[in-house]
């Protein structure tokens, strides 16, 4: 048995997708969840910097006694995991090998689409990722980038979300995928949209979850798990903005964030 916390991290807000998770399917578990708002997004920095700043991150959390670590950000998990997996004494867990084994084994026709920030799906991370899990499946990648500030503004059943939504997805339609990975923490958001424009015979991967379930198996199998009946105390840490993480972070959560600080890095 393990009291302390986990750590998850993001370069911003989305990753609380990702901690919403956790929170789901580890409700004994406290959680120390880092956004580094003052620096995002990291999509359009180079990967030398992506791993500075993600660096800067783990030093951080782990100053705080975190024994497991979730990298809940596509862009950090495509250019510096390995970096931080090397740099990591407690065991580290990313967003994109879950979401890409989920993929493959929802497949039926071997055709799995990818949708995320622009920086992430030019990085080819998940498809990858796909690949070497399954060389002969076909993977149609869609960069999405208005997706996150129609999230960020709430605008989850929106009119222009859907118009936006039809347009960026129908290259996957016609490309047949049957399996669609939703490779950026705020699009889980979109759940609901997405599933009525693609329609009933395309599979959402939702990588917030399927991630969850990894860090849950990790937890486990190294007897890392809190106590059982363990009431979770949850933290929430920003490097700037204070104000809009809170009410951005009320959409993703689902109710309003206790204990938010303000830690500058770098």
């Amino acid at each position: 048995m393990n009291p302390a916390p986990l750590g998850v991290f993001d370069s911003g807000i989305g990753g609380l997708t990702v901690a919403r998770a956790v929170f789901e399917r580890l409700p004994h578990e406290s959680v120390i969840y880092f956004g580094d708002t003052a620096r995002v997004p990291y999509g359009p920095k180079s990967p030398d910097t992506v791993r500075r700043y993600s660096g800067e991150i783990l030093a951080y959390l782990l100053g705080r006694g975190v024994k497991a670590l979730v990298v809940a950000c596509n862009t950090i998990s495509a250019h510096a995991l390995d970096f931080l997996v090397e740099r990591s004494p407690v065991p580290l867990v990313g967003v994109i090998e879950p979401g890409a084994r989920a993929a493959v084994q929802a497949t039926r026709t071997g055709n799995i689409g990818v949708i995320g920030t622009a920086g992430t799906i030019a990085s080819g991370a998940y498809e990858r990722a796909i690949k070497r899990l399954r060389p002969d499946v076909r993977v149609c990648a869609q960069a999405c980038p208005l997706f996150v500030p129609f999230v960020e503004e709430g605008w989850f059943d929106h009119p222009a979300t859907e118009l936006v939504a039809r347009e960026y997805l129908a290259p996957l339609t016609r490309a047949g995928v049957d399996a669609l990975v939703l490779g950026c923490t705020h699009y889980p958001l979109l759940k609901p949209l997405l599933a009525r424009v693609l329609g009933p015979g395309v599979t959402l991967v939702d990588s917030a979850e399927e991630t969850a379930k990894v860090v849950a198996q990790e937890i486990a199998q190294r007897d890392l798990a809190a106590p059982a009946g363990s009431r979770p105390i949850h933290h929430f840490v920003v490097s700037d903005d204070e104000q809009h993480f809170r009410k951005v972070g009320a959409r993703f959560l689902g109710g309003r964030l206790q204990h938010v600080e303000v830690v500058p890095l770098g």
